[in-house]
Protein backbone atom coordinates (compact mmCIF):
# COMPACT_ATOMS: atom_id res chain seq x y z
CA UNK A 1 0.00 0.00 0.00
CA UNK A 2 1.17 3.52 -0.82
CA UNK A 3 2.15 5.96 1.92
CA UNK A 4 -1.09 7.96 1.88
CA UNK A 5 -3.33 5.05 0.82
CA UNK A 6 -4.42 4.69 4.44
CA UNK A 7 -7.40 6.43 5.99
CA UNK A 8 -5.46 7.86 8.92
CA UNK A 9 -2.62 9.18 6.76
CA UNK A 10 -5.08 10.60 4.22
CA UNK A 11 -6.97 12.30 7.06
CA UNK A 12 -3.88 14.17 8.23
CA UNK A 13 -2.67 14.81 4.68
CA UNK A 14 -5.86 16.75 3.97
CA UNK A 15 -5.91 18.35 7.41
CA UNK A 16 -3.23 20.71 6.09
CA UNK A 17 -3.65 20.50 2.32
CA UNK A 18 -7.29 21.61 2.56
CA UNK A 19 -6.17 25.12 3.54
CA UNK A 20 -4.85 25.88 0.06
CA UNK A 21 -5.99 22.95 -2.08
CA UNK A 22 -8.66 24.63 -4.26
CA UNK A 23 -6.75 27.82 -5.03
CA UNK A 24 -3.20 26.60 -5.52
CA UNK A 25 -2.97 22.82 -6.09
CA UNK A 26 -6.16 21.42 -7.59
CA UNK A 27 -6.35 23.62 -10.75
CA UNK A 28 -3.10 22.12 -12.06
CA UNK A 29 -4.59 18.63 -12.08
CA UNK A 30 -8.41 18.75 -11.92
CA UNK A 31 -10.11 21.83 -13.32
CA UNK A 32 -13.65 22.87 -14.28
CA UNK A 33 -13.28 21.84 -17.91
CA UNK A 34 -12.12 18.34 -16.97
CA UNK A 35 -14.83 18.01 -14.31
CA UNK A 36 -17.62 19.02 -16.67
CA UNK A 37 -16.36 16.71 -19.41
CA UNK A 38 -16.29 13.77 -16.99
CA UNK A 39 -19.74 14.49 -15.51
CA UNK A 40 -21.34 14.14 -18.94
CA UNK A 41 -21.05 10.36 -18.46
CA UNK A 42 -23.16 10.53 -15.28
CA UNK A 43 -26.22 11.54 -17.32
CA UNK A 44 -27.40 14.23 -14.90
CA UNK A 45 -30.21 15.40 -17.18
CA UNK A 46 -32.99 15.43 -14.59
CA UNK A 47 -32.84 18.01 -11.77
CA UNK A 48 -34.59 15.75 -9.24
CA UNK A 49 -32.14 12.86 -9.44
CA UNK A 50 -30.91 11.63 -6.06
CA UNK A 51 -27.13 11.94 -6.33
CA UNK A 52 -24.37 11.04 -3.87
CA UNK A 53 -20.87 12.48 -4.25
CA UNK A 54 -18.47 10.14 -2.44
CA UNK A 55 -15.09 11.45 -1.32
CA UNK A 56 -16.38 14.93 -2.13
CA UNK A 57 -13.53 16.84 -0.48
CA UNK A 58 -13.88 20.61 -0.75
CA UNK A 59 -16.98 20.28 -2.94
CA UNK A 60 -15.36 21.02 -6.29
CA UNK A 61 -17.06 18.11 -8.06
CA UNK A 62 -20.26 18.66 -6.10
CA UNK A 63 -20.34 22.19 -7.53
CA UNK A 64 -20.34 20.64 -10.99
CA UNK A 65 -23.17 18.28 -10.06
CA UNK A 66 -25.45 21.06 -8.80
CA UNK A 67 -25.22 22.76 -12.19
CA UNK A 68 -27.62 20.00 -13.30
CA UNK A 69 -29.30 18.71 -10.12
CA UNK A 70 -31.08 20.60 -7.35
CA UNK A 71 -28.74 20.91 -4.33
CA UNK A 72 -31.40 19.47 -1.99
CA UNK A 73 -31.23 16.22 -4.02
CA UNK A 74 -27.45 15.90 -3.54
CA UNK A 75 -25.63 14.19 -0.66
CA UNK A 76 -21.92 14.87 -0.13
CA UNK A 77 -19.84 12.45 1.95
CA UNK A 78 -16.16 12.59 2.91
CA UNK A 79 -13.99 11.29 5.74
CA UNK A 80 -12.23 14.65 6.21
CA UNK A 81 -14.05 17.24 8.32
CA UNK A 82 -11.45 19.80 7.24
CA UNK A 83 -12.20 19.32 3.54
CA UNK A 84 -15.93 19.32 4.21
CA UNK A 85 -15.71 22.58 6.15
CA UNK A 86 -14.52 24.25 2.95
CA UNK A 87 -17.31 22.62 0.94
CA UNK A 88 -19.94 23.90 3.36
CA UNK A 89 -18.78 27.47 2.72
CA UNK A 90 -19.47 27.27 -1.02
CA UNK A 91 -22.60 29.35 -1.66
CA UNK A 92 -23.65 27.19 -4.60
CA UNK A 93 -23.82 24.14 -2.29
CA UNK A 94 -26.46 25.53 0.06
CA UNK A 95 -29.08 22.84 0.45
CA UNK A 96 -26.65 19.94 -0.10
CA UNK A 97 -26.62 17.31 2.67
CA UNK A 98 -23.11 16.88 4.12
CA UNK A 99 -22.08 13.72 5.94
CA UNK A 100 -18.78 12.48 7.31
CA UNK A 101 -18.28 8.86 6.36
CA UNK A 102 -16.29 6.08 4.72
CA UNK A 103 -16.40 5.33 0.98
CA UNK A 104 -15.84 1.63 1.70
CA UNK A 105 -18.69 1.44 4.22
CA UNK A 106 -21.35 3.93 3.12
CA UNK A 107 -24.03 4.84 5.72
CA UNK A 108 -26.94 4.47 3.27
CA UNK A 109 -29.60 1.85 2.57
CA UNK A 110 -29.28 -0.41 -0.43
CA UNK A 111 -30.82 0.91 -3.68
CA UNK A 112 -31.09 4.54 -2.52
CA UNK A 113 -29.53 6.79 -5.18
CA UNK A 114 -30.13 7.41 -8.87
CA UNK A 115 -26.51 8.43 -9.39
CA UNK A 116 -23.22 7.81 -7.60
CA UNK A 117 -20.24 10.07 -8.38
CA UNK A 118 -16.73 9.82 -6.98
CA UNK A 119 -13.87 11.97 -8.27
CA UNK A 120 -10.30 11.92 -7.03
CA UNK A 121 -11.12 9.74 -4.03
CA UNK A 122 -10.21 6.18 -5.05
CA UNK A 123 -6.53 7.10 -4.71
CA UNK A 124 -6.92 6.94 -0.92
CA UNK A 125 -8.98 3.75 -0.64
CA UNK A 126 -7.17 0.80 0.96
CA UNK A 127 -9.71 -1.55 -0.69
CA UNK A 128 -10.89 -0.03 -3.98
CA UNK A 129 -12.86 -3.14 -4.99
CA UNK A 130 -14.89 -2.80 -1.79
CA UNK A 131 -15.52 0.88 -2.43
CA UNK A 132 -16.86 0.13 -5.91
CA UNK A 133 -18.99 -2.71 -4.55
CA UNK A 134 -20.46 -0.14 -2.14
CA UNK A 135 -21.18 2.13 -5.11
CA UNK A 136 -23.16 -0.72 -6.66
CA UNK A 137 -25.07 -1.40 -3.44
CA UNK A 138 -26.33 2.15 -2.86
CA UNK A 139 -27.41 2.81 -6.46
CA UNK A 140 -30.96 1.98 -7.54
CA UNK A 141 -31.61 -0.60 -10.27
CA UNK A 142 -31.06 1.20 -13.57
CA UNK A 143 -28.98 3.83 -11.77
CA UNK A 144 -25.43 4.75 -12.72
CA UNK A 145 -22.13 5.06 -10.89
CA UNK A 146 -19.35 7.30 -12.20
CA UNK A 147 -15.76 6.89 -11.04
CA UNK A 148 -13.15 9.52 -11.94
CA UNK A 149 -9.57 8.77 -11.02
CA UNK A 150 -5.95 8.85 -12.12
CA UNK A 151 -4.27 6.28 -14.34
CA UNK A 152 -0.83 5.01 -13.36
CA UNK A 153 1.69 7.20 -15.23
CA UNK A 154 3.86 5.76 -17.98
CA UNK A 155 6.69 8.25 -17.34
CA UNK A 156 9.19 6.48 -15.02
CA UNK A 157 9.73 9.48 -12.73
CA UNK A 158 6.02 10.24 -12.41
CA UNK A 159 5.28 6.55 -11.90
CA UNK A 160 7.81 6.26 -9.07
CA UNK A 161 6.35 9.33 -7.34
CA UNK A 162 2.80 8.06 -7.83
CA UNK A 163 3.58 4.58 -6.51
CA UNK A 164 5.16 6.12 -3.41
CA UNK A 165 2.36 8.59 -2.78
CA UNK A 166 -1.06 7.01 -3.32
CA UNK A 167 -3.06 4.59 -5.50
CA UNK A 168 -2.88 5.20 -9.25
CA UNK A 169 -4.72 2.19 -10.72
CA UNK A 170 -4.16 0.77 -14.16
CA UNK A 171 -7.04 1.22 -16.60
CA UNK A 172 -7.80 -2.52 -16.64
CA UNK A 173 -8.10 -2.48 -12.84
CA UNK A 174 -10.88 0.10 -12.94
CA UNK A 175 -12.76 -1.94 -15.53
CA UNK A 176 -12.23 -5.18 -13.62
CA UNK A 177 -13.49 -3.70 -10.34
CA UNK A 178 -16.62 -2.37 -12.05
CA UNK A 179 -17.37 -5.67 -13.75
CA UNK A 180 -16.72 -7.70 -10.60
CA UNK A 181 -19.03 -5.37 -8.66
CA UNK A 182 -21.84 -6.21 -11.10
CA UNK A 183 -22.03 -3.09 -13.26
CA UNK A 184 -22.98 -3.44 -16.92
CA UNK A 185 -22.98 -1.18 -19.97
CA UNK A 186 -19.63 0.36 -19.06
CA UNK A 187 -18.64 3.58 -20.82
CA UNK A 188 -15.44 5.57 -20.41
CA UNK A 189 -13.55 8.61 -21.55
CA UNK A 190 -10.06 9.90 -20.87
CA UNK A 191 -9.55 13.28 -19.27
CA UNK A 192 -6.40 15.33 -18.82
CA UNK A 193 -5.18 18.89 -18.32
CA UNK A 194 -3.95 20.53 -21.52
CA UNK A 195 -0.32 20.34 -20.39
CA UNK A 196 -0.47 16.50 -20.49
CA UNK A 197 -0.56 15.14 -24.04
CA UNK A 198 1.61 12.07 -24.46
CA UNK A 199 0.75 9.77 -21.57
CA UNK A 200 -2.35 8.40 -19.82
CA UNK A 201 -3.61 10.75 -17.14
CA UNK A 202 -7.10 10.00 -15.80
CA UNK A 203 -10.23 8.06 -16.63
CA UNK A 204 -13.94 8.64 -16.16
CA UNK A 205 -15.77 5.30 -16.06
CA UNK A 206 -19.52 4.80 -15.65
CA UNK A 207 -21.55 1.63 -15.19
CA UNK A 208 -25.24 0.80 -14.80
CA UNK A 209 -26.70 -1.34 -12.00
CA UNK A 210 -28.86 -4.05 -13.64
CA UNK A 211 -30.86 -5.27 -10.65
CA UNK A 212 -31.68 -4.54 -7.02
CA UNK A 213 -29.56 -5.64 -4.10
CA UNK A 214 -25.99 -5.73 -2.95
CA UNK A 215 -23.00 -6.30 -5.19
CA UNK A 216 -22.24 -9.89 -6.23
CA UNK A 217 -18.51 -9.20 -5.80
CA UNK A 218 -16.69 -11.91 -3.86
CA UNK A 219 -14.71 -9.85 -1.36
CA UNK A 220 -12.43 -10.92 1.51
CA UNK A 221 -13.27 -9.87 5.08
CA UNK A 222 -13.11 -6.12 5.47
CA UNK A 223 -9.98 -4.48 6.83
CA UNK A 224 -11.12 -2.42 9.78
CA UNK A 225 -9.11 0.64 8.86
CA UNK A 226 -10.42 4.06 9.84
CA UNK A 227 -9.12 7.59 10.26
CA UNK A 228 -10.73 7.83 13.67
CA UNK A 229 -8.83 5.10 15.54
CA UNK A 230 -6.64 6.89 18.12
CA UNK A 231 -2.89 6.51 17.84
CA UNK A 232 -1.88 3.82 20.29
CA UNK A 233 1.67 4.95 21.13
CA UNK A 234 4.28 7.64 20.47
CA UNK A 235 6.02 5.22 18.11
CA UNK A 236 2.83 4.76 16.10
CA UNK A 237 2.27 8.52 16.02
CA UNK A 238 5.82 8.99 14.74
CA UNK A 239 5.27 6.34 12.07
CA UNK A 240 2.01 7.96 10.93
CA UNK A 241 3.66 11.38 10.82
CA UNK A 242 6.61 10.07 8.84
CA UNK A 243 4.30 8.43 6.30
CA UNK A 244 2.33 11.67 5.88
CA UNK A 245 5.49 13.75 5.41
CA UNK A 246 7.13 11.28 3.01
CA UNK A 247 3.90 10.84 1.05
CA UNK A 248 3.42 14.61 0.86
CA UNK A 249 6.95 15.07 -0.47
CA UNK A 250 6.33 12.42 -3.15
CA UNK A 251 3.04 14.06 -4.08
CA UNK A 252 4.69 17.47 -4.08
CA UNK A 253 6.90 16.35 -6.97
CA UNK A 254 3.85 16.59 -9.23
CA UNK A 255 3.67 20.38 -8.76
CA UNK A 256 7.02 21.17 -10.49
CA UNK A 257 6.06 18.57 -13.12
CA UNK A 258 2.84 20.49 -13.73
CA UNK A 259 4.66 23.84 -13.83
CA UNK A 260 7.17 22.46 -16.31
CA UNK A 261 4.41 20.93 -18.41
CA UNK A 262 2.40 24.16 -18.47
CA UNK A 263 5.45 26.28 -19.35
CA UNK A 264 6.49 23.87 -22.11
CA UNK A 265 2.95 23.74 -23.52
CA UNK A 266 2.63 27.53 -23.69
CA UNK A 267 6.14 28.04 -25.07
CA UNK A 268 5.80 25.49 -27.88
CA UNK A 269 2.43 26.95 -28.87
CA UNK A 270 4.00 30.40 -29.19
CA UNK A 271 7.16 29.31 -30.97
CA UNK A 272 5.85 26.61 -33.28
CA UNK A 273 2.08 26.97 -33.33
CA UNK A 274 -0.32 24.37 -32.06
CA UNK A 275 0.50 20.73 -32.67
CA UNK A 276 -2.37 18.36 -33.58
CA UNK A 277 -2.51 17.22 -29.94
CA UNK A 278 -2.58 20.81 -28.68
CA UNK A 279 -5.25 21.74 -31.20
CA UNK A 280 -7.38 18.80 -30.03
CA UNK A 281 -6.89 19.79 -26.38
CA UNK A 282 -7.99 23.37 -27.01
CA UNK A 283 -6.53 26.51 -25.42
CA UNK A 284 -4.27 26.08 -22.38
CA UNK A 285 -6.04 25.61 -19.07
CA UNK A 286 -5.84 28.95 -17.20
CA UNK A 287 -4.13 29.51 -13.90
CA UNK A 288 -6.22 30.87 -11.03
CA UNK A 289 -5.48 34.44 -9.88
CA UNK A 290 -3.97 33.08 -6.66
CA UNK A 291 -1.75 30.69 -8.61
CA UNK A 292 -0.52 33.57 -10.78
CA UNK A 293 0.15 35.74 -7.74
CA UNK A 294 2.03 32.90 -6.04
CA UNK A 295 4.18 32.29 -9.12
CA UNK A 296 4.92 36.01 -9.42
CA UNK A 297 5.93 36.07 -5.77
CA UNK A 298 8.15 33.01 -6.16
CA UNK A 299 9.74 34.49 -9.29
CA UNK A 300 10.37 37.82 -7.56
CA UNK A 301 11.92 36.09 -4.55
CA UNK A 302 14.15 33.99 -6.82
CA UNK A 303 15.25 37.10 -8.73
CA UNK A 304 16.08 38.95 -5.49
CA UNK A 305 18.02 35.94 -4.23
CA UNK A 306 19.99 35.77 -7.51
CA UNK A 307 20.77 39.50 -7.42
CA UNK A 308 21.84 39.37 -3.77
CA UNK A 309 24.04 36.34 -4.53
CA UNK A 310 25.78 38.24 -7.36
CA UNK A 311 26.31 41.32 -5.15
CA UNK A 312 27.72 39.19 -2.32
CA UNK A 313 30.11 37.47 -4.72
CA UNK A 314 31.56 40.87 -5.67
CA UNK A 315 32.32 41.84 -2.10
Amino acid sequence: MRLVQHKREAYWFYRYLSEFYDNYVNPFFWNERMRDEALVLADLGEPDLDVVDVGSGTGFTTAGIVKHVHPVAVTSIDQSPHQMAHARRRPELRGVTFLQGDAEDLPFPTDQFDRYVSAGSIEYWPEPARGIAEAYRVVKPGGKALMIGPIRPSNPVARAAADTWMLFPEEHEYIGWFRDAGFVDLKQRYIRPTWVQKQPYAIALVGTKPEAGASPADLPPRKLETSHVPVASPAEALKTGARVVAGSLAGGLFIPMALYGQAKDRLTRRLFGRSPAQAAAGPPDPLTPKQRNALIGIGAAAALWAISSVLRSRD
